[in-house]
């Protein structure tokens, strides 16, 4: 028998501890799956993102190479009508390793900008998620 409840009275006072424990369980499996789906939404777009990007990059260091190969064969020509052609080659080289020095010291340091790689709404989400758990459970218990 369901006995009415009082005015201003929640209506969860009228309920037993086991079904306000189910109702909690469903809530929060609801939660989690639900956290589960932005994350992956959100995986999604940024690997749709940097696919795209990595492939518009890989074809434009190819086609870069080219250039830089003629332009290094350019270098070597224009050296070789003032200077012996090994002298020429050798200045070149130098330059070129150089060159690939200062490119390795900055990727390095663009890829330590990059990380961490990880869901940062998700992640803002979950937390906001867990205070207002624990807020609900301390406020529970006090009352």
């Amino acid at each position: 028998m369901v006995t009415p409840r009082p005015v201003g009275e929640p209506a969860e006072a009228g309920r037993s501890t086991s079904q306000l424990v189910s109702q909690a369980a469903e809530q929060i499996s609801t939660l989690v799956r639900d956290e589960l789906a932005l994350a992956k939404a959100e995986l999604a777009e940024k690997g749709r993102r940097a696919g795209l990007g990595g492939g518009l990059f890989g074809g434009a260091a190819a086609l870069a190479l080219y250039g830089l190969g003629l332009t290094i064969v350019l270098a070597v020509v224009v050296l070789d009508l003032a200077w012996p052609l090994w002298l020429a080659v050798l200045v070149v080289t130098v330059v070129v390793f150089a060159a690939s020095g200062v490119a390795a010291l900055l990727g390095r340091r663009q890829l330590k900008a990059a990380t961490p790689i990880t869901p940062q709404e998700t992640v803002a989400s979950v937390t906001a998620d867990v205070d207002a758990v624990q807020t609900a459970v301390r406020e529970g218990r006090a009352s």
